[in-house]
């Protein structure tokens, strides 16, 4: 395969421990269709971190697919302002010098998001089921919002 950017061959490397194919001239990378979800999961442990939606505000990429040779299509991955391409036959994804050390730190951030949510939850649950204590978090936000 050849690099959609500046027509390289594309050598086997390996990414984060993923077998994919880099271009030695601009330094990305092309992973096959399942090999970004195993990159996100490198950085979140979590089903619920992998879930929700990849692509958003999708538009005509200048690249074309090195597998199929048909245009791809931009997007911003997970509604960050990180720019990734994907084969329209859902051949894979094309990664810009540096934009997979990025996707995983959006899904470090995600997964801390997620325990934080959870770690609020379970402060919830306990304070419903023990009645809503005085001095507990009930009694803190009535307080904050001039509650008595």
């Amino acid at each position: 395969m050849n690099c959609p950017r500046d027509a390289s061959i594309l050598r086997i490397d390996k990414d984060h421990g993923i077998e994919v194919e880099r271009c030695s001239q601009c330094h990305g990378a092309w992973y096959d269709f399942g090999e970004l979800e195993e990159l996100e999961a490198t950085a979140a442990h979590s089903e619920d971190a992998l879930a929700g939606m990849l692509q958003y505000s999708k538009r005509p990429s200048e690249l074309k697919c090195p597998a199929c040779g048909k245009e791809m299509v931009a997007f911003d991955y997970r509604a960050n302002n990180v720019e990734l391409d994907a084969c329209t036959e859902e051949h894979g994804f094309w990664l810009d010098a540096g934009e997979s050390d990025r996707v995983r730190d959006i899904m470090r951030e995600r997964a801390r998001g997620l325990d934080r949510s959870t770690s609020v939850q379970r402060t919830w649950k306990r304070e419903r089921e023990g009645g809503f204590k005085p001095g507990g978090v009930i009694d803190q936000i009535r307080r904050l919002f001039g509650g008595r």
